[in-house]
């Protein structure tokens, strides 16, 4: 009987953990959780609670392995990771994946004689480096085991998910600039505040600044300790999409968006 293969979303999870390093190309191919009849075992995984906030943000992760037929299976290793998918930029409609994916190591449990697995108390939270513009706020919470340890045998690969739904704050952006009409050649200079929940330090959020439809941004800055910024840019003769968006360092705080009302004269008239 041939195996199943991945529905469309985990195929794009299990491209993510391969380009990560995690896993080799054929296992992108690793059965989801209760695939087929002929499978050795069954793999779930889960949550408690679903969902996390700004001021409660973690969970405990459990899971079950059994084998075909119902019976637990104890001593399985099952490597679990969180993903925070992004929204991949892409004006133009192109058949690509929409988003791209961060996983994180959250352990390797071992499954007990009831064929139960446990990581507690797991911060969902965006812990490295990268900006957090675009990002999404459902995080994947992954689990994988392979029979033989061999990633290029996809056929003995086992993998389920399941999300967390992150409940961010909201913040907001303010803004002045310095001219309304704009034609190729000038400089338009943008200077403004982002205003975040109280006890949040809006210093060094991220601000972009969008010119053109095709550009997801042409100019970034940071804010400064008490949230300022200023930024400038040359416009150019298409120049047709002005916008100001924010990425706060906290994931549990919501980036803001203001269009601005900027006319290129420069542009061929309808």
């Amino acid at each position: 009987m041939p195996r199943k293969s991945l529905p469309t979303r985990l195929v794009a999870t299990a491209a993510l953990l391969l380009t990560a390093g995690v896993l080799s190309a054929p296992t992108a191919a690793a059965k989801p959780s209760g695939a087929s009849a002929d499978d050795a075992y069954v793999l779930n995984v889960s949550t408690n609670p679903t969902s996390t906030g700004y001021d409660r943000r973690r969970v405990d992760v459990t899971g079950t392995v059994t084998k075909a037929d119902g019976t637990p299976a104890p001593h399985i290793p099952v490597t679990v990771q969180e993903v925070i998918r992004f929204t991949t930029w892409n004006p133009w409609g192109d058949p690509i994946d929409p988003n791209y994916y961060e996983p994180r190591d959250l352990g390797k449990p071992v499954t007990d004689a009831n064929g139960k697995f446990t990581i507690r108390n797991v911060n969902i939270d965006h812990v490295s480096g990268s900006s957090l513009l675009n990002a999404q706020r459902n995080v994947d919470i992954t689990a994988f085991y392979d029979e033989d340890g061999d990633l290029n045998t996809p056929q003995d690969g086992y993998y389920a998910d399941t999300s967390v739904t992150a409940k961010a704050k909201s913040s907001s952006v303010s803004y002045k600039v310095n001219k309304k009409k704009v034609k190729a050649g000038d400089i338009l200079t943008v200077q403004g505040k982002v205003t975040l929940p109280k006890g949040v330090e809006p210093g060094g959020t991220e601000v972009f600044l969008q010119t053109n439809w095709e550009s997801e941004y042409d100019v970034r800055t940071t804010t400064e300790d008490d949230g300022f910024f200023v930024m400038s840019v040359r416009v150019s003769g298409y120049d047709d999409t002005f916008a100001l968006r924010t990425a706060p360092r906290d994931f549990y705080v919501a980036g803001a968006h203001q269009t601005l009302p900027i006319i290129n004269t420069s542009l061929p008239r309808p």
